[in-house]
């Protein structure tokens, strides 16, 4: 089943569901979706079943709340009854917010994911705790702003090429084709309160200590100091973790190098369903 649809009860939230076999379940980066899960989908079909929901205000996921502070906490709400529809602990993967959203996830439910796959998982209030600012974290602190900035100019173009610009590189938003460039600008609104999330969380480091369970963090070899320096601190704190520098690659190397990112994590799982066996 290769097209997105909703399995199940209706009280699960959107997501794509593709494959068979043991249950993986992704969660996207911010101005993205669930479609961004599509090349791993592809690969792991024939051995494995995978799950990515849309997060708020993403794709089709529900709206942005606008009468309450968005939390990391309600991105893990919406996991929770694609959890209990799997029925059987799954291997969680995140990319950047999504993969703040799992390391949430598997602080809340150690019992329901045996493997955790991290791409530059964004948690930067980790980074203002082990270091108040000035630091690592100041470049993404200031691109939210301006970014704001720019929404409440009414210049969502702008807002967009700040954002994306800043984690792909200068000229990344101009290369972008039409239908790519509408998306993003439409999911950029909530700039500030993807922000306010990040920045927010009030989960200790010390926290991540107790995830007993094998950890895959991958960084990139090139890019921002804000997501070097999350993975730098949780590096420090997760008791199985398995970090891997990918040459070449920058933040978004989920999307721009899905072939590369995806027999890494492909690798990984294999392993450590091996060792879990023996």
């Amino acid at each position: 089943m290769d097209d997105p649809h909703t399995v199940g009860p209706s009280t699960l939230p959107y997501h794509r569901d593709s494959g068979s076999g043991p249950a993986v379940l992704c969660v996207h980066c911010n101005a993205s979706s669930s479609a961004q899960w599509r090349p791993l989908m592809d690969r792991l079909a024939l051995r494995r079943r995978v799950l990515a929901p849309d997060t708020h205000g993403a794709g089709r996921g529900p709206e942005w709340p606008t009468d309450r502070t968005l939390t990391l906490h309600d991105e893990v709400d919406l996991l929770e009854p694609l959890l209990e529809h799997i029925g059987e602990p799954v291997a969680l993967v995140g990319h950047s917010y999504g993969g703040a959203v799992a390391l949430l996830a598997a602080l809340r439910w150690p019992e329901r994911v045996h493997t955790l796959v991290l791409y530059e998982p964004t948690l930067f209030a980790l980074v203002d705790a082990s270091s108040p600012s000035p630091n690592a974290a100041d470049g993404i602190r200031n691109v939210v702003v301006r970014a704001g900035a720019a929404l409440a100019a009414g210049e969502r173009s702008t807002a967009a090429n700040i954002f994306i610009d800043y984690w792909m590189g200068d000229g990344a938003w101009q290369a972008k084709p039409d239908v790519q460039r509408a998306a993003i600008e439409a999911s950029v609104v909530n700039v500030q309160g993807w922000g306010q999330a990040l920045f927010g969380e009030s989960t200790p480091l010390a926290a991540f200590r107790s995830l007993d369970m094998p950890v895959l963090l991958m960084v990139g070899s090139d890019t921002t100091a804000s997501a070097r320096a999350v993975a730098d601190v949780l590096a420090t704190a997760l008791p199985q973790v398995d970090t891997m520098c990918l040459d070449g690659l920058g933040h978004m190397g989920p999307i721009t190098h899905p072939e590369q990112v995806n027999a890494v994590i492909d690798a990984f799982l294999i392993s450590a369903s091996r060792a879990a066996r023996s």
